[in-house]
């Protein structure tokens, strides 16, 4: 266990001619538990990044999460050299560069922020064992929480399984810590040791299809200040009805930079807070607004990734593993690149595609036809999530992909089949969002944009569209194979009586 900021320097036994401090997920100066410990010992601060494409186990970089990192160590690279500071880049082993750094810089202590992911912990435990074994400070903290996930017990003393108790628990804790100030300046060794680039990370792809990106997004700390202020300010207490809206702007889109750590929950917390009290709104209706609960749906996401370290591959639900799937190669295609013929479906994952982000409401919508109406494995969708959405988390993409399945905690049940039309009709009633992503069919009525099919054929000539051509017929009947997999959903729990 790390121990408290303040309390850790009081060891003989370490003699530090300089602090390493290994960045990873938390990609900013300011609230930076690490960064404030390494300034706090006094000795002269090396920040370091090293790019362990082998460290994580199963789950490297998607190729849009490799984009954004590019763009956020730019932006980190400029803030430190504007406090006088630098990064060291490095590629490779995590534990060999950083005991490569330890005999260039003669630094006796390294200091790092924690993450969860069962391969990360493995590793890190191996690291913090051997730089302690060659007398080394080694010092981790929690910079991505509001709390630890080994913290929050239920009355048994075990993991909470549904996220409402557990939010409720949480709520009876203390008040989250107040975020930490960026430093203004920061000491720096005699010598500094080599560096890569950041070109050498060979992080950007060469084909640039990451324009589209580019143009939506600001990486790095101070582009998600600028979402946090403009969220809390214009959209957070009319959130729970804007949510569910992908044509406007009624999300915080924070969701990327919470990933990459270039803002915290508590900064989060502390900023609706001050809202809060400015607009005179009582504590307990802000404190359980619902943008914060999705801020504790995000730790209750790292709460079951930490205690259930296998559920990124396999069902937390272990009767879900005889789940008949029926997987369809061609099928998983068309979803894939939007070419499956149902609007609301194809809009997110065009919407995915070009920008690597998609609407939650949409997310489960395109979950929900993968996995029920296409009985695809959810495994396959969260791969193509995680390789395609710049905040691919491993907990929240595990998290949701078991929810929509019915196979992990707090899940939906099975019969719980978002129909498409219906949602798209409901939470896209003018059909802006569909029109924006599907263009080819924009000129259809709204009474037929979420089921071109059920246009008769002279709009559709109005319309200038054609089925089948113009944009895909239906790749499947969404009543039949709702049926089919309640059906599906049957015989798992037959073949599990049996």
């Amino acid at each position: 266990m790390a121990l408290s900021i303040g309390h850790c320097y009081a060891f003989s036994e370490y003699q530090s001619l300089a602090a390493l401090v290994w960045f990873r997920q938390d990609l900013r100066l300011s609230d930076n538990p690490a960064l404030t410990a390494a300034i706090a010992s006094g000795e002269p601060v090396i920040p370091v990044f090293c790019l362990d494409e082998a460290g994580d186990g199963n789950w490297p970089l998607g190729g849009a999460q490799r984009w954004w990192l590019h763009e956020s160590l730019g932006a980190l690279i400029a803030a430190l050299e504007a406090i006088g500071s630098r990064l060291v880049l490095r590629h490779g082993a995590s534990q060999r560069v950083i005991e490569s750094l330890l005999e260039e810089t003669g630094a006796g202590s390294v200091y790092w922020n924690r993450r969860y992911e069962a391969a990360t912990i493995a590793r890190d435990k191996l690291i913090k064992t051997a730089l302690e074994t060659r007398g080394v400070q080694a010092t981790s903290y929690n910079g991505a929480l509001l709390n630890e996930p080994w913290e929050i017990r239920n009355q048994s003393g075990k993991p909470f399984l549904v996220f409402t108790p557990y939010w409720r628990h949480c709520l009876k804790r203390p008040d989250p810590r107040a975020p930490l100030a960026a430093p203004t300046k920061l000491g720096s060794p005699d010598h500094w040791p080599r560096t890569d680039t950041l070109a050498d990370l060979a992080l950007r792809p060469r084909i640039r299809w990451y324009d589209t990106m580019a143009n939506t997004w600001q990486p790095g700390e101070r582009g998600a200040a600028k979402n946090l202020q403009r969220f809390v300010q214009a959209t957070v207490w009319s959130y729970p009805e804007t949510r569910n809206l992908p044509a406007i702007e009624g999300t915080s889109q924070l969701s990327p930079h919470l990933h990459f750590g270039e803002i915290t929950p508590q900064q989060i917390w502390h900023a609706v807070r001050q809202q809060a009290e400015r607009e005179r709104i009582p504590k307990d209706e802000w404190r359980t607004n619902q943008f914060l609960t999705e801020v504790y749906w995000r730790e209750f996401a790292y709460h079951l990734l930490f205690h259930f370290p296998h559920t990124p591959t396999e069902p937390l639900r272990p009767d879900y593993a005889r789940f008949p799937w029926q997987a369809d190669a061609q099928q998983l295609r068309a979803w894939q690149h939007g070419r499956t013929g149902i609007p609301m479906v194809d809009a997110g994952m065009r919407e995915l595609w070009a920008t690597g982000w998609m609407h939650n409401r949409v997310r489960m919508v395109v979950g929900s036809f993968l996995v029920k109406n296409l009985l695809v494995p959810w495994q396959d969708g969260a791969s193509w999530f995680w390789d395609t959405l710049l905040d691919a988390d491993l907990a929240s993409n595990t998290l949701g992909w078991q929810w929509c399945a019915g196979s992990g905690a707090d899940a939906a049940p099975y019969f719980r089949i978002f129909n498409p039309v219906s949602q798209g009709e409901k939470f896209d009633p003018e059909g802006a969002y569909v029109r924006q992503w599907v263009p080819e069919i924009a000129k259809l009525p709204d009474k037929y944009l979420h089921a071109p099919w059920t246009a008769p054929a002279d709009v559709l000539q109005i319309a200038g569209i054609k089925l089948g051509s113009d944009y895909p017929q239906p790749i499947v009947d969404l009543k039949a194979t709702r049926e089919r997999a309640l059906q599906a959903y049957q015989t798992m729990r037959k073949t599990q009586a049996t």
